[in-house]
């Protein structure tokens, strides 16, 4: 999981302009992700998460059926995502002799030219379809 792609998923459950003070927090949590080193955003992340861990178990009763929900749904989903693939979030910084990009974007690139290279032909077995993409990505 690159950098670029975790903000984006935050992004989506958040969206740009959060009006929770808590969203707006994480979001600055996540802007920091891109500037500093794995140690600092982990201890950012934790603080935050000290900090508004009892409004995000905030629970919600439905009136018709009496089942409880978690009232701030999306901003669950969103830390969780960054919990989640935490580990991976920094393998650039675990392994910086290997010089890994932070982020997927200059691969992105490469198999957007594949898959319109591979949509002109269409017809294409699967044999045939694994042979040009072998010799795509090693020209």
């Amino acid at each position: 999981m690159c950098q670029f792609h975790q903000s984006a998923i935050i992004r989506r459950y958040l969206t740009k302009k959060p009006k929770l003070k808590a969203a707006q927090e994480l979001m600055e949590v996540v802007d920091l992700m891109k500037r500093t080193d794995k140690e600092s955003f982990v201890g950012a992340l934790q603080l935050w998460f000290d900090k508004w861990e009892y409004f995000l178990n905030e629970r919600t009763i439905n009136p018709i059926n009496g089942k409880s929900f978690y009232t701030h749904k999306r901003l669950r989903s969103a830390y969780r995502s960054l919990k989640n693939n935490l580990s991976w979030l920094f393998t650039w910084y675990d392994h910086f002799e290997l010089n890994i990009p932070n982020t997927t974007n200059a691969i992105d690139g490469h198999f957007a030219d594949l898959k319109n290279k591979l949509r002109n032909y269409n017809g294409l077995s699967i044999q045939r379809k694994r042979k040009f993409i072998d010799g795509f990505l090693k020209a």
